[in-house]
């Protein structure tokens, strides 16, 4: 049984991911396109899609116009602001951004126009949190802002490894914002993960590689990068999410007993 102080957010990368995250039991979903760059907007028909089937898992969507650095144009942040709109408009339960200044500070007038925009949803500052220059500094301004909580590696390449911070960061806040350990999340690490820091809620996309449908393929022509299985599929499943919550939820019990 899921241990209800724990919160699980599955990084989906279509509706059909969503839907694997809701029957293994995730508590939402961060819906996502884009996923080779870190994560980008999805599309209106992806969001109203998910927006439908999703009964108990909550959805956010993450509002990234392109891939690369944190550091909007005004014209990029118009169209953020517009995507947040549209979110909305879709019953959408959270948001999922953030903004950075050229030297890797919080840009504080990217977000707060951006927060008035997502007034009333739930908002989690991204990993853009992991390019900050100095992370206790930009917690403290993210907290005066409104977000809900942040979504981190630890500045690191993952949360494992990024543990030692994790565990700062979750100490500082204080109960005042959610720190979110995500990027190389899974079975075989969670439960050191929450125990070195004592945080209670977790990204990681569980997802598995399939085969495409296709039945014939040029492999001399790429549609991306070269080199790329493109024939392959890498999708959440339901399978993944409940080992990874039982991982997590199954070692806190024992510890309890």
């Amino acid at each position: 049984m899921k241990d209800i102080h724990f919160q699980f957010e599955i990084c989906a990368n279509g509706v059909e991911s969503c839907l694997a995250a809701q029957e293994g039991g995730a508590d939402r979903v961060e819906l996502c396109s884009g996923i080779p760059e870190g994560g980008t907007t999805p599309s209106y028909g992806e969001i109203k899609t998910a927006r439908r089937l999703l009964n108990e898992t909550r959805l956010h969507v993450i509002i990234r116009p392109r891939g690369g650095d944190f550091v909007y144009s005004p014209l990029e942040l118009e169209r953020m602001a517009i995507d947040i709109d549209m979110a909305r408009q879709l019953n959408c339960d959270g948001v999922v951004f953030g903004c950075l200044t050229p030297n890797g500070d919080i840009d504080i007038e990217a977000n707060a126009m951006l927060m008035q925009h997502a007034a009333g949803m739930s908002v989690t500052f991204h990993r853009a949190f992991d390019r900050c220059r100095h992370p206790m500094e930009a917690m403290e301004q993210i907290i005066a802002l409104g977000f809900n909580r942040i979504l981190t590696s630890g500045l690191q390449s993952n949360a494992e490894q990024g543990i030692p911070l994790l565990k700062d960061l979750h100490q500082h806040a204080a109960g005042r914002i959610s720190i979110m350990a995500g990027c190389g999340v899974n079975e075989s690490n969670i439960a050191r993960i929450q125990r070195e820091t004592n945080i209670r809620e977790f990204h990681f996309s569980a997802r598995e590689k399939m085969k495409g449908r296709a039945l014939y393929h040029n492999h001399d022509v790429f549609m991306g990068n070269p080199g790329v299985d493109e024939c392959e599929l890498n999708m959440t499943t339901a399978r993944r999410v409940r080992e990874t919550i039982r991982e997590l939820c199954g070692s806190s019990t024992k510890e309890s007993i």
